[in-house]
């Protein structure tokens, strides 16, 4: 254990005494946060993140109980810090502004969307249940996806509540006619009860969709865009750390420095122990470093000290990982650095280092799992939306897995070359 300890603080040393190296797991990182923290105005005091005043037009043709009840979700003061409503009567000059590029989307609410809902003159039959109620439009703006996704999001909950309502409400109507606990003349009475429950029960009273800034014990929270951005840039560069530390294998071994390490009483498994182990300390150096010069010149807070350091050591096993796999496969220490570059821009772009996971395609986010990136920056994000060690389970145990998985799969495909052999 001493001998696998000694040769991974060796690996370490010879690491940071390579300038070319300490400029990409050091300096590279922290220019490119520099820079994307000034374009997302992070150092010029401007704190919006993007959502906020996301222009929206309500077209209320209704005109009734649910119609309104949409319409004033959208006015409330939950969500006054989030929207700017603006009314219209008119659906294709509303459109027009979305074509001008002047909201995010706009919500039509159709004539009728009330009493498709609401059974009207004693309509209680089973086949009332089953009814298509008049769909709300949603016109949206391709051009502001994360504003027009938002505002989808909450037309989508207030109809999935308000669906919900008449749905059970309805079949329990139907049900006590069948049983004949009430009568059909009845039937009407109990309808007008249902629709006023439902309005009551409407968002407008009692809003389901509201922007929670602050912790589980209360606290306010702001998001930093940095919180995301400066792990993005650190987690990318720490695949091109892990795949430099995996080229230096391969380099000693043609250099004959592996095999003459032989001669003394040390045995494969021990050398290459010592070989990861440096790899995971020089992975973790590097995060802790950049983390700690983010939080002494950016003043940025990571959050509860005790999940960034877990979370950080779980990051760098699974990028290990990934970097012992590489060098198995790998041939040369030029197909390393190669392959190592390729899978550091592959997975920074779908982990989600450059562009945020909810804007990209379907597919693309299922394949993020693969990455360390997107586990990681799941968790820096919990992080630094005021969660604790306690909040970060999944991408913990999804990182560790990983990175057990590739290490033992790494060990089978060394055992196969006799890496330590000239």
């Amino acid at each position: 254990m001493l001998k696998t300890f000694l040769i991974g603080i060796k690996d370490v040393r010879l690491a940071f005494r390579d300038r070319a190296a300490l400029i990409l797991m050091l300096a590279a990182p922290f220019v490119l946060t520099v820079g994307l923290g000034l374009v997302t105005g992070r150092f010029s005091g401007n704190t919006n993140n993007g959502l906020s005043d996301i222009p929206v037009i309500i077209v209320n043709l209704d005109k009734e109980q649910l119609g309104d009840a949409l319409a004033d979700v959208f006015t409330s003061a939950d969500l006054a810090d989030l929207l700017e409503p603006a009314a219209s009567s008119d659906p294709e000059a509303a459109r027009k502004s979305i074509d001008e590029d002047k909201a995010a989307a706009v919500v039509i609410i159709p004539a009728g969307f009330t009493r498709s809902i609401i059974p009207q003159q004693g309509d209680f039959s089973s086949n009332a249940v089953a009814v298509e109620p008049v769909k709300i439009e949603v016109y949206a703006n391709p051009t502001r996806p994360t504003g027009a996704g938002i505002i989808k999001a909450i037309v989508d909950e207030f109809l999935s509540r308000v669906e919900e309502g008449r749905i059970s409400g309805a079949t329990s109507i139907v049900q006590m006619m069948m049983s004949g606990r009430i009568s059909p003349s009845q039937a009407e009475a109990e309808g007008i009860a249902m629709g006023e429950q439902i309005q009551a029960n409407s968002p407008s009273n009692a809003l389901a969709i509201k922007i929670n800034s602050s912790t589980a014990n209360g606290e306010a929270t702001n998001f930093d865009a940095l919180a995301y951005i400066a792990p993005a840039m650190a987690l990318m560069f720490l695949m091109y750390t892990v795949t430099y530390g995996g080229r230096s294998i391969l380099a000693e071994r043609a250099q004959g420095t592996l095999p003459r390490l032989l001669v003394s009483p040390t045995n494969s498994a021990q050398i290459l122990g010592g070989k990861v182990f440096g790899i995971f300390l020089t992975g973790a150096a590097q995060m802790l470093i950049l983390i700690g010069a983010s939080s002494l010149f950016f003043q940025l807070k990571w959050g509860d000290p005790l999940g960034v350091i877990v979370l950080v050591l779980a990051a760098v096993m699974a990028a290990t990982g990934w970097g012992m796999i590489i060098t198995a496969i790998a041939r040369t220490p030029s197909q390393v650095a190669s392959v190592g570059t390729a899978i550091m821009l592959i997975f920074g772009i779908m982990g989600g280092s450059f562009i945020s996971l909810e804007q990209m395609p379907v597919f693309i986010q299922m394949f993020s799992k693969i990455t360390p990136n997107a586990w990681a920056l799941d968790g820096f994000t919990t992080l630094g939306l005021g969660g604790t060690l306690n909040d970060l389970s999944t991408p913990i145990i999804a990182l560790l897995s990983m990175g057990i998985v590739l290490f033992l799969a790494s060990v089978a495909l060394f055992g196969k070359k006799n890496l330590v052999q000239k």
